[in-house]
């Protein structure tokens, strides 16, 4: 091969590793390990019902206040995987009757492709639980809003919602729980 052969193999050669580099950047986002997203919702409310008519109720209707704010139907902490995760966790259902999930004080690694994952696997620790959230039922309730703080996620209306035991934060991209928490029914 003659010189102007090995300079063609030499830049063909840089133009695949610069393929492969740009691809694998692009994939696996390492960045994300270093930028935190930071999320601070308060409690999720709904629309207060319209007011009634201003008269004397009628016999047996109790004029007892209805509570306020949302009821915790379960709750719990996370434990890590794949990366260090920390904060709680709570299953609540709003006055209207709707369901949401709360993650409180969260913080765990950014990365790529994170989903809230509702699921009916058990929280196990260390490597035996990284990858149990997909092997029974599961609801994605959408992309992890921030790795850190507060945050919260409606339930689909038909979710059935005792069905569901655990919350993970799911890497959907390489199949794997970032952390994990056990849901304790109150």
């Amino acid at each position: 091969m003659g010189r102007g052969g090995r300079k063609q193999l030499w830049v063909g050669a840089g133009i695949a590793f610069a393929v492969v580099l740009v691809s694998g950047l692009v994939w696996f986002k390492p960045w994300a390990l270093w930028v935190d997203e930071t999320v601070t919702e308060g409690l999720p409310s709904t629309v207060p019902a319209a007011p009634r008519p201003s008269h004397a109720p009628s016999a047996g209707v109790s004029t007892a206040p209805s509570p306020s704010g949302p009821t915790t139907l379960a709750q719990g902490t996370f434990i890590s995987h794949e990366h260090t995760t920390t904060g709680a966790v709570k299953l609540l259902r709003l006055e209207d009757g709707t369901h949401a999930l709360r993650l409180e004080g969260l913080d765990t690694s950014n990365g790529p492709d994170l989903r809230v994952w509702l699921t009916d696997a058990p929280v196990k620790e260390g490597k035996a639980g990284w990858g149990v959230f997909d092997d029974g039922k599961y609801v994605s309730l959408g992309k992890l809003k921030g790795n850190k703080g507060d945050q919260n996620y409606v339930l689909p209306a038909d979710v059935d919602v005792p069905a569901y035991t655990s919350v993970s934060i799911w890497c959907d991209r390489f199949d794997v729980s970032f952390g994990a928490a056990e849901l304790v029914r109150a």
